[in-house]
């Protein structure tokens, strides 16, 4: 379901005033491009939502416009088959079909992250190629949780090692402890951060400290942080965080675009007073209203 028409009524007035705030000349905004061989992932990305028909088949044409609708705003890329787009429920040939279909209607110039983190390595492995084949740019692949009690940072650190080892396309960690139980650790990311084909991570834990200090100890490498609420898009970046994973930018993109421009100009005091006013939205997005709910 669109997550715009999720929202409480008593908030739509102060999504409209948000929306309204944002300068036009910044609704073109445009992200700088990458430096070497890596993907650039600064900027924002909405985990777009997936569309179910009356009948609980993904639903195409809803998907398509969602993307007609996103294509007017400056989003660095899209993520698919994240937490937002209920993943766990689609079978595998509805993953593959929903990347293949934003593929399609996506901008070269945009990147596609796609979801592909199953629980075991060899199946994280082909499920990763396949999103590869369908058009995805990045894989971003969860923790393996069903059997936490096992997941070590040794476990984690070969599983993911493994997994880029074979993967055709960059990848990216995703850690979500409120949905998986598990948090992958911070020794584990460090070490997994030197790998060549690991991009970075998508942090959803909302630990501040701990982005920071993934910054702070990656700052070496060519390890890109996102933040995976707008709920501490502000403070990952002024840690040091190169953009974030937001549901609340299915519905509040410009705003989110423009909060991600403020920072880069270093515009601190309108950046404070425009993530005050996303609390309470992002609130109602991320809490009140989750996908599945």
């Amino acid at each position: 379901m669109v997550l715009g028409v999720r929202l409480a009524s008593p908030l739509q007035p102060a999504l409209a005033a948000l929306c309204q705030a944002v300068p036009r000349q910044h609704r073109g905004l445009s992200t700088p491009s990458g430096h070497g061989h890596t993907l650039d992932l600064r900027g924002i990305f909405p985990p777009l939502t997936t569309p179910f028909s009356s009948t609980r088949e993904v639903d195409y044409a809803r998907l398509e416009g969602n993307l007609h609708h996103y294509a007017s705003i400056p989003f660095r890329g899209l993520v698919v088959l994240g937490s937002n787009g209920e993943y766990p429920y689609l079978a595998p040939h509805e993953r593959l079909e929903v990347v293949s279909c934003v593929r399609r209607a996506l901008p070269r110039d945009r990147l596609l992250l796609a979801g592909s983190g199953c629980e075991s390595t060899q199946a994280t492995i082909e499920l990763t190629s396949s999103m590869a084949e369908a058009g995805a740019n990045v894989a971003l692949v969860v923790t393996p949780c069903y059997y936490r009690g096992a997941m070590t940072s040794a476990a984690l650190v070969q599983h993911y090692t493994e997994v880029a080892d074979a993967s055709p396309i960059p990848v990216v960690l995703y850690s979500v402890p409120a949905n998986t139980g598990l948090d992958l650790p911070l020794e584990a990311v460090l070490t997994l951060a030197q790998h060549p084909n690991i991009l970075g991570i998508k942090d959803s834990s909302g630990d501040i400290t701990r982005m920071g200090l993934m910054v702070h100890k990656t700052r070496q490498e060519d390890f890109q942080v996102l933040a995976g609420s707008a709920g501490f898009l502000l403070a990952s970046y002024a840690l040091g965080a190169s953009g974030g994973v937001c549901a609340l930018a299915n519905v509040l993109g410009a705003p989110l675009c423009q909060l991600d421009h403020l920072c880069r100009e270093g515009q601190w005091q309108e950046a404070r007073d425009l993530q005050h006013r996303l609390i309470e939205p992002n609130t109602a997005v991320s809490r009140q209203h989750p996908p599945g709910c």
